[in-house]
């Protein structure tokens, strides 16, 4: 059992099982569309909400497959191209997915409710949020940095008082350099400025994981890493560096850390003389009926041709435009105001004030300083209203 703070209620062994088998069994009632097939493996992640009326029998609430992610020269200008494809991202984009069918219904969800003079969302009393991971995620055990890079870090301590947190990474791949962070930093953010992005914190506020469930290996864990030295004392680290800094109505969050199961085989890295092979597509699902392939290559739906690789119809649900879409068509006295003009995608980003003030801070921090901003081109485009 791995815990990253005080102790709470939940039982971790209890939980981590729990966990384990609502994904896995969400997982198998789906299509083997997307799935890996024969040597091929992929990773897992979903997101799970419990209650207080049942603390131990989580609702899945989206998940996802999924290792790929495109090259800096395959990211597009229009934002209807998924760039990242990691289980973990994907399954997040499917819940903002989620929230944006269920708040925009006459029936309100179950777990978020309405409060303040102008209606703005939050997490229900009493419900918390929960993510399961079948392995590490990537960026925990780091590419070493440059001496350059070195430097920097050096000179970040010196300036700050903050030393050993980990530097960003940029996710593992062959060929064209992604410009993608990994995993791991971007749970770290999700720590920070929460999972709902900058979109959906016009009318909700910060929505905070409680705990992060991580498979366990079948191999055991390498030489000398332990989840709490590695994982939970870096974010520890890390989020020290803020802690006196945050605006309302942002928080620290130090989720629960726990250990579960070890996955079925196609969640497995492959080790030895035989080389891995990972499924190309990702898979998404949730609970409001979205069920997705896409392609990790390319950024589009499965099955399309390189005659229609620009058709919207081979647009992802979970692309920026398409997320940005449902967005504007929220009826909401907060979304209504954008409806109005013209604006870039960027530009509704940037009117969350409050947001952005608490992801400058987020950059600035010592362990953020190789996190590189993408072209500002990949943003700028005019979200339909």
């Amino acid at each position: 059992m791995l815990r990253s703070s005080s102790p709470q209620t939940l039982d971790g062994v209890l939980w981590a099982e729990a966990a384990f088998s609502a994904a896995l069994c969400q997982y198998y009632a789906l299509p083997k569309k997307g799935k890996p097939q024969g040597r091929e493996s992929t990773v897992l992640a979903a997101f799970l909400l419990s209650s207080p009326e049942n603390p131990l029998n989580p609702t899945i609430l989206s998940l996802a497959t999924g290792t790929k992610c495109l090259g800096a020269a395959r990211l597009g200008p229009r934002g209807d191209i998924v760039h990242d494809a990691h289980a973990e991202v994907i399954a997040r984009r499917a819940l903002l997915r989620l929230i944006y069918a269920e708040i925009g219904t006459d029936n309100p969800p179950s777990w978020l409710v309405a409060s303040g003079a102008d209606g703005r969302w939050r997490l229900k009393d009493g419900h918390q949020l929960h993510l399961y991971i079948t392995q590490l995620p990537c960026g925990v055990m780091p590419v070493p940095p440059s001496p350059l890079e070195v430097r920097r870090e050096q000179l970040d301590t010196m300036v700050n008082g903050c030393s050993d947190v980990g530097f960003v990474q940029r996710k593992p791949g062959r060929g064209d350099t992604t410009l993608s962070v990994s995993c791991f930093d971007k749970i770290t953010r999700w720590c920070v400025v929460g999972i709902q992005g900058a979109l959906l914190s016009h009318i909700l506020e910060p929505l905070y994981l409680s705990t992060i469930t991580i498979g366990q290996s079948s191999d055991g864990a390498p030489e000398g890493f332990c989840i709490e030295d590695n994982v939970v004392k870096v974010l520890g680290a890390r989020l020290s560096c803020l802690s006196s800094k945050f605006p309302d109505p942002f928080k620290p969050n130090k989720p629960l850390f726990f250990e579960a199961p070890v996955p079925p085989k196609e969640f497995q890295q492959t080790s030895g003389d035989i080389p891995p092979l990972t499924c190309g597509y990702s898979m998404c699902w949730n609970k409001s009926g979205l069920h997705e392939v896409v392609l990790g290559t390319t950024g589009r739906k499965q099955g399309t041709s390189s005659k229609a690789a620009s058709s919207p119809s081979t647009e992802s649900l979970l692309c920026k435009i398409r997320l940005a879409e449902a967005f504007v068509s929220l009826e909401h006295p907060l979304v209504t105001k954008f409806r109005h003009e013209k604006l870039s995608y960027r530009a509704i980003k940037d009117m969350a004030c409050e947001y952005q003030q608490m992801l400058e801070l987020l950059r600035k921090a010592p362990f953020f300083a190789r996190w590189r901003a993408k072209p500002a081109s990949v943003d700028s485009f005019t979200v339909p209203r």
